[in-house]
């Protein structure tokens, strides 16, 4: 990798966020110091996503990438193998007011952390006017991983969430729906005793366009990875997919 290259890609996966993007795209632009770059994961080529962008111009270390399948999971796949940074981080395309946090999520995973979690739920974060379904389900599920399946961040349910190129490189994804992947490649490296950080994150409503996020649709394959946490803790098992020079503990 020439000494040049961006140190993140940010994959922001897309679908009509012609309302929201730029903000998002101008607030990296503003606050951003790390080296990085923006990966576009769309559908279609009518999304207004994209005629959004190309409007507006000025926006350098962009990449527009075609999805390979349909969809919000298939989106991140396909960005995830665009990739090529040593970190990866996964944005919502509706968030103009968390740039101010990648710089220091980046240098946590710069650390030796391979997931770095954007958490609602410590000091200095926030969720607001999140549907009240949802947000018992999220906050259960997250208070019930942290303390009872002892996964190392407070926030098990975002989406917003950086990894490290060893993580995705060596850990098969096995997830096939939404943004199940997520909470499966935490439960895995839980697993393996990787090391796992966190930063405080604010989380609003969305205001423009619609979310693609389905509780009651994925909840059957969360709940996969909700109990591989636990077996993972008290049964201290490891997964096969990843080769055994790499299984040893890292202290956290």
């Amino acid at each position: 990798m020439s000494s040049d290259a961006p140190q993140l890609d940010i994959v922001i996966p897309v679908y009509n966020e012609g309302g929201n993007i730029v903000r998002t795209l101008q607030a990296f632009a503003d606050h951003v110091k790390a080296s990085y770059r923006v990966l576009i994961c769309y559908d279609f080529e009518e999304d207004d996503t994209l005629s959004a962008i190309r409007e507006h111009g000025g926006f350098a270390n962009l990449e527009f990438v075609r999805n390979q399948g349909r969809g919000a999971h298939q989106a991140i796949m396909t960005g995830f193998q665009h990739s090529s940074a040593p970190f990866i981080l996964v944005y919502p395309a509706d968030d103009d007011y968390n740039a101010g946090i990648l710089d220091a999520m980046l240098q946590k995973a710069q650390q030796g952390n391979d997931i770095v979690c954007a958490s609602r739920f410590i000091h200095g974060g926030s969720m607001v006017g999140c549907p009240w379904m949802k947000a018992v389900l999220v906050r259960t599920s997250a208070f019930t991983l942290h303390h009872f399946g002892r996964i190392p961040t407070k926030d098990s349910s975002n989406g917003f969430r950086l990894f490290s190129r060893r993580l995705l490189d060596r850990v098969q994804i096995e997830s096939t729906q939404g943004f199940t992947y997520s909470i499966e490649l935490l439960a895995k490296c839980h697993r393996l005793r990787w090391r796992i950080a966190e930063v405080p994150a604010q989380w609003r409503e969305r205001t423009h366009g619609q979310s693609r996020f389905r509780v009651m649709r994925w909840a059957p394959a969360y709940l996969r990875w909700y109990f591989y946490v636990f077996a993972t803790t008290f049964l201290r098992r490891r997964p096969e997919s990843v080769p055994a020079m790499d299984r040893q503990p890292v202290s956290t």
